[in-house]
């Protein structure tokens, strides 16, 4: 089964329609002010439906600790497939944010290490209850100011041994055109999120490199 796709951080229609047209399985919406991709809950709201319209991708909305009134909102105005939870979200609030808004969640969690790696299972509960599926990124620099992922930061991806053949699970961090073959190979994860790899400077995405990326990635075999 060929590897999915998401192409995060989406900002504009022209940028939208050039992940659709290049196949893009998952298009991300970020609702985080601090970071370069952020758009408004009516700016997201539009993306979404614009998606919808065209079909072919699921839409994932992207929230940083949120509080229960942004996932209310964000539930009833963007009506995304998915929440990506991107914060410091324990697995009691991961399973909360899945109840309140009945949507399925991705977790994402920063990795610099196998026992990171371990530990991100906790957001995983034996019924389904939690995270629908992992997501493991780059720890971001320890500066205090610095965004939770969107960084173009890699990881070593073998200490991701660990968890292949036990569940499904997402890849960011610094993945390009260039090395996203050799990520799938070598980590055999089953969706690749690809945010700054495919801009051409922070929050302006590049419809060629994103069209390369696809291609890549589509090709690529675990």
């Amino acid at each position: 089964m060929s590897i999915r796709v998401k192409i995060c951080g989406i900002r504009t229609s022209d940028a939208l329609d050039a992940a659709l047209d290049a196949g893009a399985d998952l298009v991300g919406l970020v609702l985080f002010p601090k970071s370069p991709r952020n758009v408004s809950l009516d700016e997201a709201a539009a993306l979404a439906a614009r998606a919808r319209d065209r079909g072919g991708a699921e839409v994932v909305t992207l929230l940083v600790d949120p509080d229960d009134a942004l996932v209310d909102v964000v539930a009833q105005k963007i009506k995304p497939d998915l929440i990506q939870l991107h914060g410091h979200e324990t697995p009691a609030r991961v399973e909360a944010v899945r109840k309140m808004s009945g949507l399925r969640i991705l977790k994402a969690v920063p990795v610099g290490d196998a026992d990171d790696v371990a530990a991100a299972f906790d957001h995983l509960a034996p019924d389904g209850r939690a995270a629908e599926m992992l997501l493991f990124d780059a720890k971001p620099p320890a500066d205090p100011g610095s965004l939770p992922g969107g960084n173009g930061l890699t990881f070593d991806w073998r200490i991701l041994e660990a968890a292949k053949g036990r569940t499904p699970f997402a890849l960011a961090g610094g993945l390009t055109p260039e090395n996203v073959a050799a990520a799938v190979a070598l980590t055999g994860a089953a969706i690749v999120d690809v945010s700054s790899g495919v801009e051409s400077r922070p929050g302006e995405k590049d419809p060629e490199c994103i069209r390369r990326f696809l291609t890549a990635a589509k090709a690529a075999r675990p």
